[in-house]
């Protein structure tokens, strides 16, 4: 070890010799220190390179495997379980799971884990109540490959009205949710290395593009399930190393750490920094839960499942990762803020909070137990949660833009290669328009990903309840749902109704939990205002049903 703990300033003698002789010393050290620091960095720049490099082999090897669109965009629904399982909450989590949960809660105490309990709940009822009669009505509805090509077989939309307006909501909120992924992956570089953040940008957007472009679903999954593991052993390693290398007690040293409040403030889950929750506040951040119903990412994979066996495999491998994965994020928040003490993260001439795990990991390998590649491999990690999301979401936005747009409204007779030709070149738009997006480095992590699953949970999660479980549900439901849903949460989080703000900001509720509600109210309503669907929608549905 080079160096001592930041914990442990060094001092110098009062006496003038032994001033002379210790200033000396500290010379030395400082040249080894910057010789350390220079081959740490090349060790652990060599550990990304060799993991890009994998990811971009992946691609390339299942790109021979492409041959039509339903292998591009649902790989011939050919997923194991746990290959389905690791992919679809690795692309869920995304750098929100590594970076904007770990940097809440380091900034204002374990209340920011009621994020976390939600997406918990969320999942399992995804899992358990979801993805199983979906992937059977998917195949029943005329093999449905995409979401809204499911909504307009499901409802017999023979106008397809909602074939149209799933593939805009798809493609706007995409957008957005790419752009954080982008956005997160230029931060990690630009803290990692001190890389320009828009030429980390670009690179982290260019090896994105690059698998998904040649790859398709199948590289998109077997990726996702190399950095779903590599996300869960560096969540639950990473931490346990912090506390032992805790120099006291984790309680004093956040109780001299500067946490709002106070350690005891810091550690209670019903404090929002120095003041109690309100209701409100915990029923918003418990509402994150209810986005899972409806994000094609995530729904895209219980489609392409192989078959039932499998499935109740996937169910148990994701449920249990989840519950590793968030509850290590929400300790890294923790222990991070104890680990990395007197610095203090998003103060001036610091890394944001958003970055507590990628500067624990850097001082803990390169410095404390100096093993550079070790720590390569778990930001690696953070890459990885990053990388997962966005593949996932260039490949949905492209499914819905040539498979939904192109093919059934531009070119109806085009074939399954020009089908597959439109999705890459969408997938090259996307990843352009969204690197635009993420321009910005002051941009928030968080508020973007809390923006783009508001507006997808809203406009899809009610319909997808309900076209399950309801079967007076109807096309009129339907539309109304998605445009309701999907609106509310423009109008909740963009425009500033009360006094210059927000009804988001004014009100302190987040927009998924009424964009949901809304949602389901106006499908109710305008299902049961309007015809039944057809004997042939409802033996359907009841097949479905019938079905384990």
């Amino acid at each position: 070890m080079l160096i001592s703990r930041e914990q442990e300033p060094l001092t110098f003698e009062p006496l003038i010799v032994t001033l002379t002789v210790q200033t000396k010393k500290i010379y030395i050290n400082e040249e080894e220190i910057i010789v350390a620091i220079v081959n740490s960095t090349t060790v652990i720049l060599l550990a990304f390179a060799v993991y890009l490099v994998l990811m971009i082999i992946v691609g390339f090897l299942y790109m021979n495997r492409t041959a039509n669109s339903e292998d591009y965009f649902l790989g011939g629904r050919g997923l194991n379980g746990w290959v389905a399982a690791l992919s679809a909450q690795a692309s869920d989590m995304s750098g929100w799971l590594l970076m904007g949960l770990p940097g809440g809660i380091y900034a204002m105490g374990t209340g920011q884990s009621w994020i976390a309990v939600g997406l918990l709940l969320g999942t399992i009822f995804n899992w358990l109540c979801i993805s199983g009669r979906l992937r059977r009505y998917t195949i029943i509805a005329n093999n449905s490959l995409t979401l809204p090509a499911y909504f307009e077989n499901r409802f017999r939309d023979k106008k397809r009205i909602l074939l149209l307006v799933s593939s805009i909501v798809i493609v706007i909120f995409f957008l957005v949710y790419t752009a954080s992924a982008l956005a997160a992956g230029g931060k990690l570089f630009n803290t990692v290395f001190g890389i320009d953040y828009h030429i980390a940008l670009a690179i982290g957007a260019g090896v994105i593009l690059c698998y998904t472009f040649m790859g398709g679903f199948m590289a998109v999954c077997v990726t996702d399930f190399i950095q779903g593991m590599l996300m869960l052993v560096g969540l639950l390693l990473v931490p346990v190393v912090a506390y032992f290398l805790l120099p006291g007690s984790l309680y004093d040293i956040l109780e001299e750490s500067g946490a709002v409040g106070g350690a005891a403030s810091f550690l209670n889950p019903l404090m929002n920094g120095d003041r109690p929750y309100t209701a409100i506040e915990i029923f918003s951040q418990l509402a994150w839960g209810l986005g899972y119903c409806g994000m094609p990412h995530i729904l895209t994979r219980f489609m392409a499942v192989k078959d039932e066996k499998e499935l109740k495999k996937s169910k148990s491998i994701a449920i249990v990762w989840i519950i590793l994965s968030l509850g290590a994020a929400c300790v890294i928040g923790v222990v991070g803020r104890a680990y990395l003490s007197p610095v203090i993260l998003g103060t001036e001439g610091q890394a944001s909070a958003e970055s507590v795990f990628i500067i624990m990991i850097q001082n803990i390998f390169t410095k404390d137990l100096a093993l550079p590649f070790v720590g390569g491999i778990f930001l690696c990690g953070v890459l990885a949660a990053i990388m997962s999301t966005a593949d996932s979401q260039l490949l949905v936005t492209a499914s819905a833009v040539s498979e939904d747009l192109y093919h059934n409204f531009v070119k109806k007779d085009a074939d399954s290669k020009e089908i597959l030709l439109i999705g890459r070149i969408t997938v090259l738009a996307v990843a352009v328009l969204a690197f635009v997006i993420a321009w910005n480095p002051d941009s928030s992590i968080m508020g973007l990903v809390s923006n783009a699953w508001a507006g997808l949970g809203s406009a899809f999660g009610p319909i997808v309840l309900m076209s399950l479980y309801w079967k007076r549900t109807n096309l009129a439901g339907a539309v109304a749902g998605i445009v309701s849903g999907g609106l509310t949460v423009i109008v909740w989080d963009y425009i500033p109704f009360v006094g210059g703000q927000t009804l988001g900001n004014a009100t302190g509720v987040y927009s998924l939990a009424v964009g949901f509600l809304l949602s389901l109210l106006m499908i109710v309503v305008f299902s049961l205002a309007t015809k039944a669907p057809s004997k042939d929608i409802v033996r359907e549905f009841e097949r479905v049903s019938s079905e384990k």
